[in-house]
């Protein structure tokens, strides 16, 4: 990177509520926060906010129809742009990814469409992927780039990147980067419960994620937003830094895995840290899904990287699922708020860990379908 990239705020809705303060606090407790739908487990959003986003929906006449995607990143969006001071004046960018985008309205057209065998007026514009950040761009009145897209499980920090790079161009000084996945629809459950992927699992968590003896896979779906504001050079109110961005993509074997070691990672965060010595890094917020082999071969990365020096470990997603595009990001919020609180996040499951005793440099990681890594190192 040329020049540091600061974090003036963030933003997020996930089934660990919409509020910084209380998102931290439910961080704190040992529960996780998933739910039944349908006897299947799930991450959905409370219905405190679930009421929210109905208020966005009915608030503007044109937002009746959107998808569940878009009210998720209106709502995200205005509190992190509010929070940094941003207005419609300023030249900032727009990157808001979704990997499976407005599934709900795609199968509810597809329905109509098998039953009546017409297509509804709305089914083409309320489900494009340009969707989200086109409407974002509305609701803000900006009047920079707007860009969208899919890249799987990785796309939030694909967002990221995407927003690195056109600040580090200096064709903008202010970028908005998100993620949004609405995806908690029977046909996805049942799309992942096809892969034998999804937990089946009645005890006291769920989804075992980073825990390592396990014998089945324990992945669990979950719903939410976020958005971050980045803005050029070191700020006087950044929240933390973007250090050094890595990514890679590797050779599959199979459509739906990584190799035994994750040699994408190993590249993305080799990437992320070059300009550092390894055992600066305080922490690591790792992808692990929850599945058997997706959590091992990401440690088996990590071990292969920083040798007998690894880092504390932690992932989300025993208490928020895993929410598809938008979890790298969550993964984000959470190193954010580990650097603001200088405390870690223990999983009850995982190896037993030392603290450190100052937090100053977390690496987060994400990965998906195709073998898509990304690494961001966030330093205090």
């Amino acid at each position: 990177m040329n020049k540091p990239i600061s974090i003036t705020s963030f933003a997020s809705i996930s089934a660990l509520g919409s509020d910084s303060k209380n998102i931290w606090s439910n961080y704190l407790l040992p529960q996780h926060f998933l739910s039944k739908k349908n006897n299947a487990w799930v991450a959905q959003l409370s219905s405190e906010d679930q009421k929210k986003i109905e208020e966005i929906r009915v608030s503007d006449n044109k937002y009746k129809n959107l998808d569940e995607t878009v009210l998720y990143t209106l709502f995200v969006a205005r509190k992190a742009v509010q929070e940094a001071g941003w207005n419609s004046k300023d030249n900032f960018g727009i990157n808001i990814g979704s990997s499976r985008g407005a599934t709900s309205l795609f199968e509810k057209y597809h329905k109509e469409f098998l039953n009546k065998g017409v297509s509804s007026t709305l089914s083409s514009p309320t489900t494009t992927l340009g969707n989200i950040s086109s409407w974002i761009a509305h609701d803000l009145q900006s009047n920079g780039p707007e860009i969208s897209h899919s890249i799987t499980c990785s796309t939030g920090l694909h967002s990221l990147l995407n927003g690195v790079a056109w600040l580090q161009s200096g064709l903008t000084n202010k970028f908005l980067v998100g993620a949004s996945e609405a995806s908690l629809t029977d046909f996805t459950i049942a799309q992942m419960q096809a892969l034998k992927v999804y937990s089946n699992d009645n005890g006291d968590v769920p989804c075992k994620a980073l825990d390592l003896t396990k014998k089945k896979n324990t992945m669990v779906l979950g719903e939410g937003a976020t958005t971050f504001c980045l803005e050029s050079g070191v700020k006087e109110n950044a929240l933390a830094t973007i250090e050094g961005i890595g990514y890679a993509t590797e050779v599959l074997e199979h459509n739906t895995s990584v190799s035994t070691n994750a040699d994408c990672f190993q590249k993305s965060m080799k990437m992320a840290l070059q300009n550092i010595s390894l055992d600066e890094v305080d922490a690591i917020v790792m992808h692990a899904p929850g599945t058997i082999k997706g959590d091992l071969s990401e440690v088996n990365a990590i071990k292969k990287v920083f040798n007998d020096k690894v880092p504390f470990l932690t992932t989300n997603k025993w208490k928020l699922g895993h929410t598809f595009g938008a979890s790298g990001l969550l993964s984000l919020e959470l190193a954010v708020l580990m650097l603001q609180h200088q405390k870690v996040i223990e999983v009850p499951f995982a190896d037993k860990q030392k603290h450190p005793k100052q937090i100053k440099k977390i690496l987060v990681n994400a990965v998906g379908f195709g073998g898509n890594a990304v690494s961001v190192l966030l330093s205090k």
